[in-house]
């Protein structure tokens, strides 16, 4: 990957395995703004996107994403939504429609045509495949680990997480499955295979920025 250019790292990663912070921690690293989830589903549905809206939007101004953000940023849209991670509770079992695909596709592959920037989740590695500066980070972690994050993240028993950890496990699996004909943990897929195990959040993105340099 060329830092020097426009760049794009996409990470996925297991629930409970800090791929999340690991992804904002590189972000604040490289100094490139971090999208995930929480962003592209508030600019779906607080401020009404779907697909053919952003097609239209290229067609009127090729750089629509930094326009997007500048009108965002000078107060033009009225929703006052807040970007924030969902509960895991909250996430519904339901496939996303195709139409919402498309969306997500498209607002991803906008982003990063703008700027450089990690994208974590919501199938960036595989809408993202063919870019010219993409490098793809799946990021995982023992079983135990993950229970042990999720449950004082989310305040749950042994139980509860881990059965919230296989529900959210079997419902992005089937997302990806259903959307790119592929599976999440094919590691053909990905320039980079990490395992967190002991290591902590710090340590991952420092060898993160060493494979990238």
């Amino acid at each position: 990957m060329n830092k020097n250019e426009k760049f794009v790292i996409t990470i996925n990663r297991e629930l409970g395995s800090g791929g999340r912070t690991i992804g904002e921690k590189l972000a604040s690293r490289l100094g490139v703004p971090y999208y995930d989830k929480a962003v592209i589903n508030a600019l779906k549905e607080e401020y009404h996107l779907n697909a053919n809206e952003i097609e239209a939007l290229k067609g009127r101004k090729h750089d629509w994403w930094s326009e997007f953000k500048r009108n965002l940023s000078a107060g033009l849209f009225t929703s006052q939504s807040q970007y924030y991670q969902l509960p895991i509770g909250d996430e519904p079992d339901l496939l996303t429609t195709d139409e919402m695909f498309e969306t997500e596709k498209e607002i991803i592959n906008g982003i990063a045509e703008a700027e450089s920037c990690v994208i974590a989740g919501r199938s960036g590695f595989y809408v993202l495949r063919n870019h010219p500066n993409h490098i793809s980070i799946l990021i995982q972690a023992p079983m135990e680990r993950r229970i042990a994050r999720v449950m004082a993240k989310q305040g749950m028993n042994y139980e509860e997480a881990e059965k919230t950890i296989k529900r959210v496990d079997k419902m992005r699996e089937n997302y990806v499955n259903k959307y790119t004909k592929t599976s999440r943990y094919d590691t053909r897929n990905y320039d980079l295979v990490i395992t967190v195990d002991e290591r902590s959040e710090d340590e991952i993105t420092d060898l993160i920025m060493a494979y990238i340099k």
